[in-house]
């Protein structure tokens, strides 16, 4: 079905005015990073606003008064101005604290040479005289209106600044839409620091959308852009570097907040990818990651980048590194491994036909015939094994009781579910896997009393 595209509301300005605040209050959910640092905000960062029942795309943007000092800052200012070009409307938002400063007049000039409607936010006045202060001459930008006096902290004008960005829309052709039901898939993209990430996504998107750099942790919060591609709908959410968890919580600060965040992300993923450096071994970091994967629900996807650089590749080096792979994660043996570049963008279109694969995969059903008959098999080859008691207990059925990942109740005959042992729940795991070809999707299997399940 073809859907409407939302119009593109772009906030913009110098570091630390409350870009970020106003963002979350708008959308009414904490979806960027607030913090007193400057430059927390790098990538573009969107969202939808509902308001007066229909649907804004807001896109937050990092500081332009930056000084360029490095590649990060140089790749924040271009994300900001890709997002201003795409815009269809632009909140230029001060800080009526601190007054106008010489980079907000140097860009409230080149916002008025635009030729796109500019909105002036005043931002911070949570005293009635900050909020009367809009209407002196230092806030008067030649060519631009008078800012709309607003609190992000507490809420103060952010609806009235909302009547004035949609009747704006309104006026030059550019209505809000009625929302619809995002019908998408939500895949997560997680890795240690610097292993090529950002880079995947821009490669998969086929643009720069994310900050890519050769500095770690260049990514500080989850950011995430929608697409569509072949009528199928995608989130991608790019995530910071995760470190164990003992130095991010001696780091502290911005670092841990983005981590917990991308925890959250992934248990709300349908799809996660997890990406390893070709040219490098698998340490410490990717095994928690891993193991954390096992834990989610999501389907996973192993992405091995940067196979462009591995030297004297042969016919059986992929299969090499699939069993190097396998033995490093050995729950994730259900997860198919992908070999790409994304600097040279080898196969990394087919990261698509995977992510639909494994997705489906995570929505399997069976009908309970076929699953009577798998378990009468599954038992005949393998009996089931003791865990704790002097027997193994007897198998009574098995029923599917979900999806998302396929989660199915293994009735048995016991006073106690520990006299089973989990080496034959993972038996039956794997059987599942294999005889249903659930690629990229977890298999959970519960074992529950048959008194339980007959009340």
């Amino acid at each position: 079905m073809k859907t409407t595209q939302a119009p593109t509301v772009a906030l913009v300005g110098r570091t630390n005015v409350g870009k970020s605040s106003l963002f979350n209050k708008m959308l009414e959910k904490p979806k960027a990073l607030v913090s007193d640092v400057a430059g927390t905000t790098r990538d573009r960062n969107e969202g939808e606003c509902l308001w007066r029942g229909q649907i804004i795309t807001l896109v937050d943007t990092g500081g332009l008064d930056v000084d360029f000092a490095d590649e990060i800052e140089t790749n924040t200012v271009k994300q900001a101005e890709l997002a201003i070009k795409r815009a269809d409307v632009i909140l230029f938002v001060v800080d009526l604290k601190t007054g106008a400063l010489p980079q907000e007049r140097r860009l409230a000039a080149t916002l008025a040479k635009s030729k796109k409607p500019v909105i002036v936010v005043g931002n911070k006045g949570e005293r009635h005289s900050e909020r009367l202060s809009v209407n002196e001459p230092e806030w008067q930008f030649p060519n631009l209106p008078s800012p709309i006096a607003v609190s992000a902290a507490r809420g103060t004008g952010v609806g009235d600044l909302l009547d004035v960005i949609y009747e704006t829309l309104i006026a030059i052709g550019k209505p809000p839409v009625d929302p619809v039901t995002i019908d998408a898939i939500n895949v997560a993209v997680i890795g240690k620091p610097n292993v090529g990430k950002s880079t995947l996504l821009n490669g998969i998107l086929g643009e720069e959308r994310f900050i890519t750099s050769p500095i770690a942790h260049t990514t500080r919060e989850p950011n995430d852009t929608l697409i569509t591609v072949d009528d199928k709908r995608y989130v991608f959410i790019d995530t910071a570097g995760m470190r164990k968890h003992g130095k991010v919580k001696k780091a502290g600060g911005l670092e841990a907040a983005a981590v917990r965040r991308n925890e959250r992300i992934v248990k709300l993923a349908d799809v996660t990818i997890l990406v390893v450096e070709a040219t490098e071994p698998i340490g410490t970091q990717e095994k928690i990651l891993a193991g954390f994967l096992k834990e989610s629900g999501s389907a996973v996807i192993i992405v091995v980048n940067k196979w462009d650089l591995v030297e004297d590749k042969k016919t059986n080096t992929m299969n090499e590194y699939r069993n190097y792979i396998s033995a490093s994660f050995p729950f994730l043996a259900w997860a198919p491994v992908l070999f790409v570049s994304a600097l040279t963008k080898q196969r990394v279109k087919t990261v698509f036909e995977w992510i639909d694969r494994v997705q489906t995969n995570r929505s399997f059903t069976v009908d309970q015939k076929t699953l009577n008959a798998f378990l009468r098999n599954a038992i005949v080859a393998h009996t089931p094994a003791k865990g704790k008691g002097s027997k193994p207990p007897k198998i009574l059925g098995i029923k599917q009781v979900g999806t998302k990942p396929p989660r199915f109740d293994l009735m048995i005959k016991a006073k106690r579910t520990d006299t089973l042992a989990t080496s034959y729940i993972r038996f039956l795991q794997n059987r599942l896997q294999e005889q249903f070809k659930l690629v990229g999707t977890p298999i959970k299997v519960h074992v529950k009393l048959a008194t339980s399940v007959s009340k």
